[in-house]
This record gives structure tokens, C-alpha cells and sequence, in this order.
């Protein structure tokens, strides 16, 4: 069984992760699949009403109702989430759909609970989670299905649903985060001022498991790199019979303490904050078992006592339990993350791990969340990248490979679910194509690999605790998100939210005016396939000539060229609407396929990954209905980045760009993303000084607008200041918006607004004006 997951797909994470014209010989590597001059595909059928930038950002939701937070209950009733208000997106009610009768109703009404004013901690750990809104943001099932655990505002709820009375728990003073049910629903923990607390539900009696935390010590609490870049959001974890919890207890005390600042519309907030910078200190981490019995505290040794590496510079990315209780697993990543090694350990001998599995990598080894001990066999599947590709494998305990489950020039996304009983390993993958993820299952014990999901597009699947029915989140280019209950062949059993774009619908009206894009795909310098899509204006009229807009990311572990509904999409159809072409390119670096692909740019960023953006406007150039004379670059975050170096290192193709939030010295970054791509400053500091934009902004000649959040936590507003004033140094001219307050991910309807309007005005005046 794979714990059911709080799901949110937002259409962006908006953050950093893990640059001459071709000749007549090169021409042949550019694909003719993508080279049409009919008229764009409409993707609905409905009005024709343009779309305008105060709508893209308004209430209700141009995708139509778009729950969040989807789970069933454990006793496989009811279907439960969040939904954002008609008059108000970003505030989210629980709603719940009865399995049998598949009528949907109003669970509970966020009303009932206290909004509050959210702790600075709880605002940075939803920054990380990038979670975004108001009312209930997450909710917690009691294993007899009878009741909720509802975090809010720092305070704690218990709803039952036996007579829909909703409770405040009594926790004490202070702001409770990362709250949760155990196991088995008679407790609940969560952290306060740096220490791990648990309630006893019946008996109402609260304890304090850990009290050393304070100042820079942080018990059951992930640091800050833990929960930017390992997806690790958590710092503590139940043993599944409840009679302990590990967890960590970092010390910060060797970290970087840096003074930033915050600037809001009305003032200047001085916030101190710990930040690992590339090739500085990071937390000093230990892992350690409580007991809820006495509360006493076992320390686990992190290394086995043969091991040559003692050293105390690692990160600890997962933690996981044996369904016995008795055993702990853990990951050891070494800080250059060439290693991990997954370690198990008995709870009566915690100074004595061994390991069970070894990961190697020349550059690095990607993380995922793949573990899965099974119930009815010693044994358990792990994902690995050790082929070249992301795919399934089944070891025994004692580090043994039993079979591998998949394998082939494709990658497995994640592990979804195992039925033990029937023999199935559910995951989902691209299998049949890069730019869809579908839903596959393979016999546990090994064999041919079956398509499950039906429907072209992205599923994300949420499968029961307890039986092979899920929930599938589908959507794809001509299809908002929508929800269905499947069985176990992918056989649709209800509809939770089939969101149909009909007469209504809140994209109804615009829907006759949007594009679906042409899919291409194009070579890079050393042969690799690059994935594109190309959207059209419309209408559209072979005979002219556009100006582009090149959208890009870029980065590693994130794709754009996909078959799916994405809210950033938006502004792409305003843009077409307003006569512009939109290209995207994923370039070598990105995910879903395979190391190879993604490895190219390990100690030197920014230089495939630009030279395979120009690759795609060499293409678009080939195009009789391009204006190649005004072709824009824009992107956000790494897209930031990228759009800063295509324009520095190639200013002949590209007359303009829009840099959001980026980063340009990656000496300014975390260290395990930056570290993971660039290597430690001190052996790579030619590949750090090659990858900062600040060797190139002596080419830059003009057209660039930048725009950064003042109290962005993740990649700091001094990225943004720096390459100010050294375009101010060089005498240049460039335009800058920065917005007071803001975080990375510009969240807000106004502040939105406003930022796609500016950013719409200045591709105007850049690529429309009259010469």
C-alpha cells in the first residue's frame, strides 16, 4: 500500500531546480513534422470572446471547478477535497462526493474555523510546498473514516463526521505546524517552537516528546534545502503501530546567518534567515527514535561501523519504516550527491545499520519517493536511474535484486500504488510518449507492462489505502482538470468533477478562440531529440509575418512541452490572440528523459541549454510566416535565468527578453541544487564563473525587462540587484519591476495583473513597434 498523498497539481512550481546561424549542412537535423501553414486546431467548441488579462487572474477560475487535496476515505466511501469558492479561488471549502450515490456536497465550511494570521515558519513551509491560499488547506482522515483532522491557522480541529461537530483541540499557546494523525488515528503530533508535541485523543493529554529545540536547534523539522529540494516537507515520522515516531534534530549553528530583506509597500521587514549558499555550511543533522511509552530518545547511527565515510557533511533526504515496526530505513546522501545508499536498522541495535542498496553517479543521483517495504514478503521496490532511466526494482531485505520490474528507453514519474494480493505494481510513466504521463501496471512479479489510463494527456492517480480503485486528475491541452474514480483496469466507476467546458463553464465564452499548439521535434548538436510546441496566432494568415515569444524554463526536473492544461498557458493564448507566435523548446537538462539527456549540463549551466534554444529559433527562422527580426525570449525563475544568458550570449537571436525572478551568480543559491549540477566552488570555480550571466552582460545591447518579488525567500531579490547595477556600470538600458512583498511565485490577482500587463506592453513596444 502507498500512502495516500495530499495532491496538488498547480500548473507551475515557479522555482529553481535540478546558450550563428546554421549552415546549410545543419538544416537537415530540423524536423519538417512541425512546419504548417493551415489554420491552428481549436481546442472547444464555445464563444469566441478574446481574452483579457484581468480575466486570466479572476474570480471564478477560468478552468472551471479544480479541487485539490483529493483523497477516499479509508473505508473507500467517500471521496473527499478541496475546492476554491465561485467569488474567491484561493479560499478552499471541503467538499465530498458519496462513492455509491456520486452525489456531491459541502463537507465543511472553512467559516466554522479561525483564520488567523499564519506564523512566519508556517508562511516559509507553504512557500516551499507551494501551497497557496485561504480557508482549509489541508485535512487529515481518522482511520475509522469517522472523523478529520483539520489544520488552521496554528490551531487544530478534530470534525466528526458522526454528528458534524467540529472541535478546537487543546494544543496550548502557540502555532502548531506540521500537524497529522497517527497510524491508527488515536493520536496527534505536531511541531511547536522547534519541538515535537503529541496529544492523546482520548485522554486529551499533551506531551512534549522532544525540549532542546530553540534558537538553532530545530527537532522534527526539515531544514531549508530539505524542503526546497529534496521534497522533503517533514521532519518526523511515525512507526505504523504507534508506539514511536523518528525524527531529526538539525543544528543549524554552522549555517550562514544572513540579514534579508524583506521590503513591503509600508516598511522594510529585517529577516534573519539561515541560508545554505553553494559551498558554504550546512545544518549539522542527526537522526533519532522516541518512544511514546517513556519518552526516552535513541540516537541512530547514520553510517556502519566499517564504513570509510564518517562524515558528518551529508543530507538524510528519506526516512521510512518497515511495515513491522521494528526496522528503520533511511537514505545517506553524500554532499557531492555522487552517493546514496539506502541503510536499514533494527530499533534494539540503532548503532548498527547496514546497507541494503548503492546508487553511484560521475555526476549525480536524482532522489524520488519510490521506497515501498512490502507486507506480505521481505522485500522491497526501489526506482533507480542505474540504466540510464528511471525504472522500478524489487530487492530483498537483504539488499538483493530479485528482478527489475521495467525497464526500456523511457522513465517511470512514480511508484502509485501496490496490490500485494492481486500482484500488481501500479506507477505511472512515459512509456508511450515524453510528453504525456500516463498510468501503467506491471505483475509484481515481474513481466510485460499494461496501460491502464485511457485518455491522451497527464493523469495523477490517488489510489486507496486498501483496494485497486483511485482517483484519477486528468487534463491535458483542450481539457481543464477533471476528476473520476476508476478500478483497477482503469475502468471509470463515477465522475467526481467532469468539469465539461459547456454553456456555464467560466472558459465557455473564450473557449472558440483557443489554441492547441503544433508538437515537433527538432535535433540538438550532439543528436539528442528536443521536444517543442508551436501555438499560432490567431486568426491566422500564412501570407504574414509574426513576432515571437520564446517561453522557456529550462532547468532540470520540469518539462513544459506537455499534452496538459497549464495556468501559465493563459497568458500564452493572450499572446497569440494579440498576434504573436509562442514557441516552446525543452531543451538538454530537463526531465523525463533519462540521464543522458538531463546530464549534458553537469559543472556548465547555461550553455547547452542556450544553444538548444537557438537550435529552435534557427527553426523558427525557417518558417515563411515569422518575423525573425522580432523574436522575444521570456521565463520565470530558471526561465529567468535562461532568458538572461540567451540574451548575453546570443543578442543576434533575440532582440528582447523577460527575466522573472532569476538567478545569476549560483554562488547565491542553495547547495544541494546548485552543488548537485555545479559541484562544490572550490573544484569548479571556472564552471560557476562560465555559468553566472555577469561574464556576458558586456554583449548585451538592448530590450530587457526584469522583474523580481522584494521578499522572495528562495531565490533572493541581490540576484536582481546585482545585474542592476552592473548593466547601470556598463551604461545600459533595461527596465525593472519589482514588486514590494511579493514572494518567488508572484502570488496575488492584482499583483498578477499588473505584471502581465507590463509584460504585454513591453513586448508591444519591442516587437510591434513601427521601424
Amino acid at each position: 500500500m502507498i500512502k495516500n498523498r495530499l495532491t496538488w497539481f498547480p500548473a507551475s512550481s515557479l522555482k529553481v531546480r535540478a546558450v550563428p546561424l546554421l549552415i546549410a549542412s545543419q538544416m537537415a537535423m530540423i524536423s519538417t513534422a512541425m512546419i504548417s501553414t493551415t489554420t491552428p486546431a481549436l481546442a472547444m467548441e464555445g464563444g469566441k470572446l478574446p481574452l483579457t488579462i484581468e480575466r486570466m487572474n479572476a474570480s471564478p477560475a477560468l478552468a472551471g471547478t479544480s479541487p485539490r487535496g483529493l483523497k477516499l476515505s479509508p473505508d473507500g466511501l467517500r471521496v473527499t477535497y478541496l475546492a476554491g469558492r465561485k467569488d474567491n479561488q484561493s479560499f478552499y471549502d471541503l467538499w465530498q462526493m458519496d462513492v455509491k450515490s456520486g452525489e456531491s456536497s459541502l463537507l465543511l465550511n472553512a467559516d466554522k474555523l479561525a483564520t488567523n494570521e499564519l506564523s512566519d515558519e508556517e508562511k516559509a513551509r507553504r512557500e516551499r510546498q507551494r501551497i497557496y491560499g485561504e480557508g482549509i488547506m489541508e485535512y487529515f482522515w481518522a482511520d475509522d473514516s469517522q472523523a478529520l483532522l483539520i489544520p488552521a491557522s496554528g490551531n487544530l480541529y478534530y470534525f466528526s463526521l458522526v454528528d458534524n461537530s467540529v472541535t478546537q483541540l487543546p494544543i496550548g499557546e502557540g502555532f502548531a505546524t506540521d500537524a497529522r494523525l497517527s497510524p491508527k488515528g488515536h493520536f496527534v503530533s505536531f511541531v511547536r517552537d522547534q519541538n515535537l508535541y503529541v496529544l492523546d485523543l482520548a485522554t486529551k493529554k499533551l506531551q512534549a516528546m522532544t525540549t532542546d529545540g530553540g534558537g538553532a536547534i530545530k527537532n522534527a523539522m526539515a531544514e531549508f534545502v530539505a524542503q526546497e529540494e529534496m521534497d522533503r516537507m517533514t521532519g518526523y515520522w511515525w512507526a505504523p503501530d504507534e508506539s514511536a515516531i523518528a525524527f531529526t534534530r538539525i543544528d543549524e549553528s554552522a549555517v550562514e546567518q544572513v540579514t534579508r530583506n524583506e521590503i513591503y509597500a509600508d516598511g522594510i521587514k529585517l529577516t534573519e534567515q539561515r541560508y545554505p549558499a553553494a559551498g558554504k555550511n550546512n545544518v549539522d543533522i542527526a537522526l533519532g527514535v522516541v518512544t511514546l511509552k517513556d519518552k526516552a530518545i535513541n540516537w541512530v547511527s547514520l553510517r556502519e561501523e566499517n564504513s570509510k565515510d564518517k562524515s558528518k557533511d551529508i543530507y538524510l533526504p528519506r526516512v521510512d519504516w518497515l511495515p513491522d515496526s521494528k526496522h528503520l530505513s533511511f537514505q545517506w546522501q553524500s554532499r557531492d550527491q555522487h552517493q546514496l545508499d539506502l541503510q536499514l536498522v533494527a530499533l534494539d541495535a540503532l548503532t548498527k545499520p547496514k546497507t541494503l542498496v548503492k546508487e553511484r553517479s560521475d555526476a549525480w543521483v536524482n532522489l524520488n519517493n519510490d521506497l515501498h517495504f512490502l507486507k506480505q514478503q521481505s522485500a522491497f521496490i526501489w526506482a533507480s536511474e542505474r540504466d540510464g532511466f528511471n525504472h522500478l526494482y524489487l530487492f530483498d531485505l537483504k539488499g538483493k535484486l530479485k528482478t527489475q520490474l521495467t525497464k526500456g528507453e523511457w522513465a517511470v514519474d512514480e511508484l502509485e500504488y501496490i496490490d500485494e494480493t492481486a500482484g500488481w505494481v501500479y506507477f505511472t510513466g512515459r512509456k508511450d510518449t515524453p510528453i504525456e504521463k500516463q498510468l501503467y501496471r506491471v505483475p509484481l512479479a515481474g513481466g510485460k507492462v499494461e496501460r491502464v489510463s485511457k485518455q491522451a494527456g497527464m493523469h495523477n492517480p490517488v489510489f486507496a489505502d486498501n483496494q485497486s480503485v483511485y482517483l484519477d486528475y486528468f487534463n491535458s491541452l483542450s481539457q481543464p482538470p477533471q476528476i473520476s474514480l476508476h478500478g483497477d483496469e482503469g475502468q471509470q466507476l463515477a465522475w467526481v468533477e467532469q468539469n465539461a467546458v459547456k454553456q456555464g463553464h467560466p472558459l465557455y465564452d473564450y473557449a472558440g478562440l483557443w489554441q492547441i499548439p503544433e508538437f515537433g521535434e527538432l535535433k540538438a548538436e550532439d543528436g539528442q531529440v528536443l521536444q517543442t510546441r508551436l501555438f499560432k496566432p490567431v486568426p491566422f494568415d500564412a501570407s504574414k509575418k509574426y513576432p515571437v515569444v520564446v517561453r522557456v524554463y529550462g532547468g532540470p526536473h520540469a518539462q513544459l512541452v506537455t499534452n496538459s492544461w497549464s495556468e501559465q498557458d493563459y497568458f500564452t493564448q493572450y499572446l497569440v490572440q494579440q498576434g504573436y507566435v509562442v514557441f516552446q523548446l525543452d531543451n538538454r537538462g530537463s526531465a523525463h528523459r533519462g540521464t543522458q539527456f538531463e546530464q549534458v549540463i553537469y559543472r556548465h549551466l547555461g550553455e547547452a541549454e542556450v544553444n538548444d534554444q537557438k537550435v529552435g529559433v534557427d527553426y523558427l527562422r525557417s518558417l515563411a510566416f515569422v518575423d525573425a527580426d522580432n523574436v522575444a525570449i521570456y521565463g520565470h525563475s530558471y526561465g529567468g535565468y535562461m532568458a538572461l544568458m540567451s540574451l548575453f550570449k546570443a543578442p543576434d537571436y533575440f532582440k528582447a527578453a523577460i527575466s522573472g525572478a532569476p538567478v545569476t551568480d549560483w554562488r547565491l543559491y542553495d547547495t544541494h541544487y546548485t552543488e548537485r549540477y555545479l559541484g562544490h566552488p572550490e573544484g569548479n570555480e571556472k564552471g560557476y564563473e562560465a555559468s553566472s550571466v555577469f561574464p556576458y552582460v558586456k554583449n548585451y545591447q538592448a530590450g530587457l525587462l526584469m522583474y523580481h518579488g522584494m521578499a522572495d525567500d528562495n531565490v533572493l531579490f541581490e540576484n536582481s540587484t546585482r545585474v542592476y547595477k552592473a548593466l547601470q556600470d556598463e551604461g545600459k538600458l533595461f527596465q525593472m519591476i519589482d514588486y514590494p512583498g511579493s514572494k518567488h511565485s508572484m502570488r496575488g490577482e492584482k499583483v498578477r495583473n499588473h505584471l502581465y500587463r507590463s509584460l504585454a506592453d513591453f513586448l508591444d513596444r519591442q516587437l510591434k513597434s513601427t521601424k
